[in-house]
């Protein structure tokens, strides 16, 4: 379904919204197992084009084997490998988790580094997984802007953008600071579960009386 060109919304109607996120879900939380900083790292950086689901089935054995930058280098390429075959682009994958676990070592005595700068230097790592990582293991107010959240940021009129940095600024910007640390999961759950791409669920949609989507789908028959 295309996207459509909306007008952002009011801020009056941007807190009304994530009031009634907070209030429905006051600590929402991401979907990918970890167990530190790192392996939420190597998740993240394993689920780009990926489900959380297939990537929580892969590294559940690959998490108890290797749990730090140390022993995911000890591990391999080739054992990483065949740890995370199940997931797309496995391959390339491995060889990004090897090698950012050298750099860990090597530039950043085996801790993740908390600024995105300094994330972003590593491999396989884009602004999108850095926010995510930030914003989870640090609890930085940084929003990840994945398909999802794209979607609900443009049909809403949240943050109306046609690329994810205009949407991630555009929603920093109209964010009340109280709702800014859990707004980035707010958004990706809504679009996974509710503002679905092929066909939104408005009718159990707890935003709708302020979304700027239109039509707005009714309820099935008999539901």
């Amino acid at each position: 379904m295309a996207q459509q060109k909306v007008k952002r919304l009011p801020d009056a109607d941007v807190e009304a919204i994530f009031g009634a996120f907070a209030a429905a879900e006051p600590e929402p939380k991401g979907e990918l197992d970890y167990v530190n900083p790192f392996t939420l790292l190597v998740a993240v950086v394993l689920s780009a084009q990926a489900t959380d689901a297939g990537v929580n089935k892969a590294t559940k054995l690959l998490f108890q084997l290797a749990d730090t930058p140390k022993k995911m280098v000890a591990l391999g390429p080739a054992e990483i490998e065949d740890k995370i075959k199940t997931i797309g682009l496995f391959r390339n994958k491995a060889k990004n988790v090897f090698a950012l676990s050298q750099q860990l070592i090597e530039r950043f005595d085996s801790k993740v580094p908390e600024s995105r700068e300094a994330l972003e230097t590593l491999p396989g790592v884009g602004r999108k997984t850095a926010n995510v990582v930030l914003n989870i293991a640090f609890k930085q107010p940084t929003i990840a802007v994945d398909t999802h959240l794209f979607r609900v940021a443009n049909r809403t009129g949240l943050a109306p953008g046609d690329n994810p940095l205009k949407v991630e600024q555009g929603l920093l910007k109209i964010v009340p600071d109280q709702y800014l640390l859990h707004a980035h999961h707010w958004l990706i759950l809504h679009g996974r579960y509710i503002c679905k791409a092929r066909k939104p669920d408005c009718w159990r949609c707890i935003i709708s009386e302020w979304c700027r989507f239109e039509p707005k789908t009714p309820a099935p028959k008999g539901s």
